[in-house]
């Protein structure tokens, strides 16, 4: 009875564990760099992965990141159709801050500003930066939290792993 009940909780954890891995993103309304409202349900690549990095203008990991990755990123779009959208947690005040950063790095991602931190919470950021990525379904495949030189390189073959899916 004990081993039944031991393999039925395994079991659970395992299965459970895929299904909290397979889930879709909230549905949030955010703010583009000019100013229009845009849902988070809209965020799509066609069929293609998607990575959803939030940042902040005050954080140099997630700025030392999104420049890393900034570097590759039109051979990832090359290779794989991947998008990235980067959105800040910057608050009404640091807010004006982002648009003039974005300029002055030349980043080509999607830009969107989740001013309030509703976006945030309902995907359960704790800290920035983390790091989301969607198979081209929009199911959240791999998350990281904080970022170290090299990390930018796991994405990626994450990435390419949910290209071929």
């Amino acid at each position: 009875m004990k081993n039944k009940l031991l393999v039925l909780l395994m079991t659970l954890c395992i299965t459970g564990g895929a299904l909290a891995q397979k889930k879709s993103i909230p549905s949030v309304k955010l703010e583009t760099l000019d100013g229009k409202s845009f849902n988070t349900s809209s965020i799509s690549n066609d069929g293609n992965p998607t990575i959803i990095s939030f940042w902040a203008t005050w954080c140099k990991p997630c700025k030392e990141e999104l420049n890393t990755i900034a570097d590759e990123y039109e051979d990832w779009i090359d290779e794989t159709g991947v998008k990235l959208v980067a959105v800040s947690i910057d608050d009404q005040r640091s807010a004006t801050r982002v648009k003039p950063y974005v300029n002055s790095v030349g980043w080509e991602y999607d830009i969107l500003l989740d001013k309030n931190s509703d976006f945030k919470r309902a995907m359960g950021v704790q800290n920035v930066p983390h790091t989301f990525l969607l198979d081209g379904n929009g199911n959240i495949v791999y998350q990281h939290n904080s970022y170290s030189p090299g990390d930018e390189e796991k994405l990626y073959e994450k990435v390419k792993s949910a290209a071929k899916k």
